[in-house]
């Protein structure tokens, strides 16, 4: 793994994005800690050429985005055009939202929605990827949910957009994931997992937490992974204060 390949998920910084200047900032911010990549998600309305804009002034570069579900499999050609405006390759199905996976037949027809929208994106040269949480660890009809997902789709249509801290959450292995995504995971959600002095679980810094860290990225550039994406849902405090601990540590301990 290359720094250059080391990005932010903007759903982070979620607060901070706002207004577009409120997006100007933070992603001055976001450059100065030494991120070169985002993926666009939870930022404010903005038209693509003026985040464009912001993006070419901070050097940064746009790796991917989080697109809404119903978008997505309603009309997808507009994530198509979106994509194109912001000069991305690839998008994610962000969560089930509205759709229902409660049954084996609602998994079904769900997947069956996220390769059509995936095939309509292959076309135009584009990537669907797929992010889990921890409900798609339930099990159903013998395996998980995430099998069903993956194991009913095309490869060519639909790769991985692993979330590291979903997985563990779900009761899953990191690493046996990343292997089993093998040739199907360009992106991986870098997002550490802690065990707090209540004994609850939380959402923490990069290498601050229990994952194997030097393993999920040694398999996950096996399988083929471009772009390594720092997350973390809630922070203590500042999320740039965590953003800066997470790629200090990465810079230190994780790259080549």
């Amino acid at each position: 793994m290359l720094i250059s390949q080391v990005a932010v998920q903007l759903y982070t910084l979620r607060d901070q994005l706002q207004t577009p200047r409120d997006i100007a900032v933070s992603l001055k911010k976001v450059r100065a800690i030494g991120y070169q990549s985002v993926q666009i998600s939870g930022t404010c309305e903005i038209e693509e050429s003026e985040l464009n804009a912001i993006l070419d002034d901070n050097g940064l570069t746009c790796c991917a985005t989080h697109e809404p579900t119903k978008t997505l499999f309603e009309t997808p050609q507009l994530v198509v055009e979106r994509l194109r405006k912001l000069r991305c390759k690839y998008t994610a199905v962000p969560s089930p939202g509205a759709y229902s996976i409660a049954t084996l037949q609602d998994v079904i027809e769900y997947s069956l929605n996220i390769e059509r929208a995936g095939r309509v994106l292959q076309e135009a040269g584009q990537v669907l990827t797929y992010h889990n949480h921890q409900l798609e660890f339930r099990r159903l009809a013998g395996k998980t949910i995430l099998d069903h997902i993956y194991d009913s789709t095309d490869a060519t249509a639909v790769q991985g957009e692993l979330d590291t801290y979903w997985v563990q959450f779900g009761g899953g292995d990191v690493i046996n994931w990343c292997k089993k995504l093998q040739n199907r995971l360009p992106l991986l959600h870098l997002k550490d997992y802690k065990i707090n002095d209540d004994n609850t679980v939380n959402f923490c810094e990069v290498g601050q937490g229990n994952l194997r860290w030097k393993e999920i990225i040694a398999t996950a550039e096996n399988s083929g992974c471009e772009w390594f994406i720092v997350e973390q849902d809630t922070t203590p405090g500042d999320p740039f204060d965590s953003l800066k601990i997470s790629f200090d540590y990465i810079a230190e301990h994780l790259v080549s």
